[in-house]
């Protein structure tokens, strides 16, 4: 078991070793999970949540880390959460080095944790949330969340982030992508990275069109901007600073952070509750219970909907 107010302590005193051990305690689902997140609640709600997402290859870890090196000058300490595809054999992340990132591994001030989806839709590891709220308890300013690759609706990190980024890359289709996907629904600040390619300047208006097209909004709604950036050399990044700030400023002075965070909360305890009545039914497997509520379906006495509503009465009853 683990000592989990000194594992807390050492965490908010910038040691890696205490907060790797508390995400490792939330992947896990450890038995002190609930105590973990019992103790972390009144010290949450500082960081600032970006999400990074886009297709396979369009720069999400070279992109990641030149945005760490940005808020690094700033003076700002980083917490990054790079979700990857699971491997078959280990269950483990497939690309859990972040060879991209080896930059940072050793600024104290830069914190890094690969996590594997575990077959988890979404583009999101199910542990992200939680994840989430240890490096935010942890002193970090800001929590960077990369996704895996996403294709046409794995687009969850919009419940998870405060601000969505979505990367795009001339040549690969993303215009298209984009009128497909849910993606055009999720961004906050788009970026067209690998802009020192041909097309890039096509994509970022095809991208403009079709920004312009799908929108409906009122004065004083949020636009999201286009930015054009080669990740690789850190150009266009500090304008995708500027442009985070500036959603960030905007949300807060409308209330829209304050929203989405309670629309966040909401969704965990929502995901939470169903997971354990889910869990509670399916403890009841053979349980003379659902045999006789089968039997009454068979039988024409029941519908399987009035057999369910009974089930789960007498789940939430007991």
């Amino acid at each position: 078991m683990q000592d989990v107010p000194s594992l807390i302590a050492q965490a908010r005193e910038g040691r890696p070793r205490a907060v790797a051990r508390l995400i490792s305690l939330v992947e896990g689902a450890s038995p002190q999970l609930r105590e973990v997140m019992a103790a972390l609640a009144p010290l949450t709600g500082g960081a600032y949540v970006v999400g990074l997402t886009g297709s396979p290859g369009v720069g999400k870890s070279t992109s990641t880390s030149a945005l760490v090196s940005a808020y690094r000058r700033e003076g700002k300490r980083v917490g990054v959460l790079a979700v990857d595809p699971s491997s078959p054999f280990s269950g483990g992340a497939l690309l859990g080095d972040r060879v991209r990132m080896s930059d940072h591994a050793s600024d104290p001030g830069v914190y890094i944790r690969s996590m594997a989806t575990r077959g988890h839709l979404g583009g999101l590891a199910w542990a992200a949330p939680q994840a989430i709220r240890v490096l935010d308890a942890a002193g970090c300013d800001v929590v960077l969340v990369e996704t895996v690759g996403v294709g046409q609706s794995e687009v969850e990190i919009a419940a998870q982030a405060d601000t969505s980024v979505v990367l795009l890359a001339p040549g690969m289709g993303d215009g298209i992508q984009a009128a497909k996907a849910g993606i055009l629904e999720i961004g906050d600040v788009y970026v067209v990275n690998k802009a020192d390619r041909d097309g890039a300047d096509a994509t970022a208006r095809e991208l403009n069109h079709m920004l312009g097209l799908g929108e409906s909004r009122a004065p004083g709604d949020w636009r999201p901007p286009i930015v054009k950036t080669v990740a690789s050399r850190g150009e266009g990044v500090d304008e995708v600073v500027a442009a985070l700030e500036k959603h960030r400023g905007w949300m807060a002075e409308r209330g829209v952070l304050a929203e989405r965070r309670r629309e966040r909360a909401a969704h965990e305890i929502e995901t939470i509750a169903v997971t354990a009545l889910r869990e509670r039914i399916g403890d009841l497997r053979g349980d003379r219970r659902v045999g006789v509520l089968a039997e009454r379906v068979v039988a024409g006495e029941l519908d399987v909907y009035r057999a369910a509503d009974e089930l789960v009465a007498g789940v939430t009853r007991e």
